[in-house]
């Protein structure tokens, strides 16, 4: 029996075949860009685009330099008118004060003999009243010499009640600060109060003088 020749060994490769498109190029082999090839210019859109693009940028970032300066501007407006309102709250409420402190209070005297009953003539607690009629003030009483010889004495109770023959209830013969209207039922001032001043219209009987109304 003949061996075959052929047995065993492999056909010898032949030329590569060439590509459909009728190229030389053989297979495997690649292509390499030359160093010297000079990058595509960009397109006139492209330039466009990108100028756009950079005068978008520029425009938000002015934006947000005018947004951020008009913030700070308002922050410092607002902190200026907090403060501005607490100085005019602080100082409305301390001319309130002083204002409070101020006004002088009201209040009412009668005229009562030592026993501390009301009598009609509210002139006998008045200093210069007395002093005009031979009388004098002493230790919270006013002294008003009588027929016969001798003195009746004569002071004003301050916020008390009574009618006249009546002792006189509550209120005290101590004459009040000097930051108190005081006045008799009459219309009579007794004293002018205010902030620091004071006046009276003679000499009130209870200046001196302490303790509250027996008849309290």
């Amino acid at each position: 029996m003949t061996q075959d020749d052929n047995a065993g060994q492999q056909p010898p490769e032949g030329p590569a075949q060439e590509p459909a498109g009728g190229g030389t190029t053989q297979r495997g082999s690649m292509r390499f860009q030359d160093g010297s090839t000079q990058p595509r210019e960009p397109s006139l859109a492209e330039q466009r685009a990108r100028r756009q693009a950079i005068a978008d940028q520029e425009r938000e970032e002015q934006e947000a330099q005018a947004a951020a300066r008009a913030a700070g501007s308002k922050a410092a407006t607002k902190r200026k008118i907090l403060i501005g309102s607490g100085v005019t709250v602080g100082l409305v409420g301390l001319v309130a004060t002083f204002y409070a402190v101020a006004k002088p209070s009201e209040t009412t005297a009668v005229c009562t003999d030592a026993s501390g009953v009301v009598v009609q003539n509210d002139d006998l607690c008045d200093e210069n009243y007395v002093t005009s009629h031979g009388g004098h003030y002493s230790n919270g009483f006013m002294f008003i010499p009588i027929v016969g010889g001798g003195f009746s004495q004569y002071r004003y109770n301050y916020g008390g009640t009574g009618v006249v023959g009546q002792r006189v209830s509550g209120g005290s013969f101590s004459a009040p600060s000097g930051n108190t209207n005081v006045s008799t039922k009459s219309g009579k001032t007794v004293q002018r109060g205010g902030f620091g001043i004071s006046g009276k219209s003679g000499t009130s009987g209870g200046t001196g003088d302490s303790g509250k109304s027996g008849g309290s």
